[in-house]
């Protein structure tokens, strides 16, 4: 697995439109974590939700040493109960996942609130706060960026589709908060509509989805200090090949700004980056 894409995709089986049960998703993230490709997948992410309520008991032998990532559909406050669950259960969170604000609000209060809290998270390696893509981003993303400095683990996430057509940003505004958070150092992950490789428009729904190989040059492109404009037309190109002559040149060293995405498929991304030559495929999936 090549090391630009060490990580990319989080193992996201029990959220939809997967929804797999929590036990058979437990079963299949061992066996990603025991494959070839392994290094491609990221912990399990679970609800808070399924913590709290015990679902995770009886289910994980704590010598396994299972690392997940916790996902904060509870709010922000009740994190620090579900990370308790995590522990007396023998789970390691190595990520904390949130939504600080919903649309139209001021993020800078839930920043606020995480960024206190991860204080209390010592065995947590990063936690991301999910900012909407309206009212006081920017502000939002100069207070984690303040709080990297003073060395708080803490991180940026971004909505990039969903159930409506106004939680798909635009080429043209997604490629302005990859610069955004390229010019502050700051890392991000990205959630929902990346389920194909390339650039690509659903038929049932009528959404036009971004594709993770467009989100991946155009964050090489940021990082190198291109332009907004040239990062959202590889974020708009259907044409693969401009987008894996960007990756192509990267391929032997680790990937920068973008920590990945959730996928409820992991075979999915996986198939879809070996037809496009980023992963040899000589092995059995």
């Amino acid at each position: 697995m090549p090391a630009l894409l060490h990580g990319l995709v989080d193992d996201a089986a029990v959220f939809p439109p997967g929804s797999a049960a929590l036990p058979d998703a437990l079963v299949a993230h061992r066996r990603h974590r025991a494959s070839w490709y392994a290094d491609l997948v990221g912990p399990l992410l679970v609800p808070a939700s399924t913590v709290a309520a015990g679902e995770l008991s009886g289910l994980v032998d704590p010598a396994e040493g299972l690392v997940v990532g916790l996902i904060g559909d509870t709010g922000i406050g009740r994190l620090p109960v579900a990370l308790s669950f995590l522990a007396a259960d023998g789970v390691t969170a190595r990520q904390v996942e949130v939504a600080v604000a919903k649309r139209g609000e001021d993020p800078l209060p839930g920043v606020a609130e995480l960024v206190r809290l991860t204080d209390g998270m010592p065995d947590v390696e990063a936690v991301y706060a999910e900012l909407p893509l309206t009212f006081g981003l920017l502000g939002a993303l100069d207070a984690l960026a303040a709080a990297r400095a003073d060395g708080v683990p803490i991180a940026a996430k971004f909505r990039t589709g969903g159930l409506a057509a106004e939680l798909f940003p635009t080429p043209a505004e997604l490629a302005a908060v990859i610069c955004a958070c390229r010019d502050r150092a700051l890392p991000f992950k990205l959630t929902a509509g990346l389920h194909q490789a390339v650039r690509h428009l659903d038929p049932e729904t009528g959404f036009t989805h971004h594709g993770y190989a467009n989100v991946l040059a155009a964050t090489l492109a940021a990082a190198d200090g291109d332009s907004v404009r040239v990062v959202a037309e590889l974020l708009t190109a259907l044409d693969p090949r401009p987008l894996l002559e960007r990756a192509n040149e990267r391929l032997d060293t680790p990937r920068p700004l973008w920590v990945g995405f959730g996928s409820c498929s992991i075979l999915e991304p996986l198939t879809d980056l070996i037809r496009l030559g980023l992963v040899n495929g000589g092995h059995d999936a």
